[in-house]
């Protein structure tokens, strides 16, 4: 009954997703409902002491990155760095090749810091055209996006800014480059095998005959890009490469000599009665992905200042707004499954979850189900680091397993299974190219499968050659 009582919610939530209702809404409610058939009188402490509190969490640690990416994307998007990097990468690979053109641009934006919703409004105008062009079938659109954000560049790359790589050194107190050879076997798995389906997938649809789609049948077709102003893309480059090696390589290095290598550093403020103290080993990690993307935003208006004057208000408020979307999204599902966490059935499933005996499978099993449940990669994995991380590291330790490597793996396995229909990446990836779940999300579920078993030979590779 535990266990069902869980599932119910859990199943409610994919559906309420599926049918497009907020999970802001939707979340609070579902996980009190699973309060209310396990004992009606907890409801109201549950919410205001479990579910808000871990929602307070979660946007007390991470909200930070979210607004700080959201910004830098924007700004990379009205300073025309965006449309100078798709341009470049066109011309070098070649307008017939859009599938591997158009995982390459999505790539390099996210890797370079901009959160995978503002890549998806980026991206999706030259991809269309693109498509359009070769007469490539527009249903592989969101599935082409999806293999160069929510892949590789999201979790498996070494330094990637992105949420669910900067999570785990929280709990293990490594950084975002951790284990990194495993990391780059683990993206060059992922691109090839996802590039071969999709190209597979281009020549079954082309022998059937099909085609972009008729006119009459497309929805949320892009307008025609205006001409904007012409960037080098060198320096359309620059901030990402600002972001992701001078800043987020160089403070992840220095914040520890900073610190003198203190697990805690604390400051005396004259208006508080007691010292302001932050754990150096949960916040070194976060403090280098913000210095960085500080530092990629001060090189854009350093290159490209009287553009973004123009339009900083205007796309400042809708960089704020979609931080704030996409930051609630993430943390009241994180707030859910910190309910599901407290319940008898979560106990049941945890149990079972122990049986597996070794350290790195466990881990790669527990983090993509949580990730699945929650149908988000950084919620899932943000609960089942809070759940389960000392028994990760004992176990680990125990096996000898650096904490690089649970790292690696915990972050990959994240965004395995998170990619079911519920997840607000892929809702937001369908309502951008203007498809639904029937016509596209098959090929996405695709690399879903891809991704997760691509962790499986991550942690294969380790154990046949012990690389890190």
């Amino acid at each position: 009954m535990a266990v069902a009582i869980a599932a119910l919610a859990l199943i409610l939530l994919m559906l309420a997703a599926y049918r497009g209702m907020s999970v802001i809404l939707m979340a609070p409610l579902l996980a009190m409902l699973a309060v209310f058939l396990t004992d009606p009188a907890a409801v109201p402490t549950a919410f205001s002491g479990l579910f808000m509190d871990k929602v307070a969490t979660f946007l007390k640690l991470y909200f930070p990155v979210f607004l700080l990416g959201a910004l830098f994307g924007k700004l990379v998007e009205i300073s025309g760095f965006s449309r100078a990097i798709v341009t470049a990468v066109i011309g070098f690979v070649g307008a017939g090749r859009a599938i591997p053109a158009i995982m390459i641009v999505t790539a390099l934006l996210t890797y370079g810091g901009v959160s995978v919703f503002v890549a998806v409004f980026a991206v999706y105008p030259f991809a269309a055209e693109m498509f359009r062009r070769a007469d490539i079938p527009k249903r592989l659109v969101p599935a082409t996006i999806g293999l160069g954000a929510l892949t590789f560049t999201m979790d498996a790359l070494p330094g990637t800014p992105q949420i669910q790589n900067v999570i785990p050194a929280s709990f293990f107190g490594t950084n975002a480059w951790a284990a990194p050879v495993l990391g780059m076997i683990g993206s060059v798995v992922i691109a090839a095998a996802g590039l071969a389906y999709l190209n597979w997938r281009r020549r079954a649809m082309a022998a059937a005959g099909e085609g972009y789609g008729a006119p009459e049948t497309l929805v949320n077709e892009p307008d025609r890009q205006e001409e904007a102003v012409a960037v080098h893309p060198l320096v359309a480059l620059l901030p990402l490469l600002v972001v992701v090696g001078l800043g987020n390589l160089a403070l992840t290095l220095l914040i520890p000599r900073i610190t003198g290598g203190a697990e805690e550093v604390s400051i005396r403020l004259a208006g508080l009665p007691e010292p302001v103290t932050a754990k150096v080993t949960q916040q070194a990690a976060l403090w280098a992905v913000e210095g960085a993307l500080l530092m990629g935003i001060a090189t854009i208006l350093i290159f490209a200042f009287p553009v973004v004057a123009r339009r900083f208000a205007e796309g400042s408020k809708a960089a704020v707004g979609g931080a704030l979307l996409a930051g609630m999204n993430t943390a009241v599902e994180y707030g859910f499954g910190g309910v599901i966490a407290a319940l008898p059935g979560f106990l049941v499933v945890k149990d079972a979850l122990k049986t597996v005996p070794n350290p790195l499978i466990n881990e790669a099993i527990t983090v993509t189900t949580l990730a699945g449940i929650t149908g988000s990669a950084s919620g899932g994995l943000s609960i089942a680091l809070a759940a389960m991380a000392d028994q990760f590291v004992a176990a680990g330790d125990a096996a000898g397993i650096p904490r690089e490597v649970l790292h690696r793996v915990a972050s990959m396995a994240s965004g395995g299974m998170d990619s079911l229909p519920h997840n607000g990446a892929v809702i937001t990836l369908l309502a951008v190219t203007g498809l639904t779940h029937r016509q596209a999300y098959k090929d996405i579920f695709a690399l879903t499968l891809i991704k997760t078993m691509t962790v499986f030979v991550v942690i294969a590779v380790y154990y046949l050659t012990g690389l890190v």
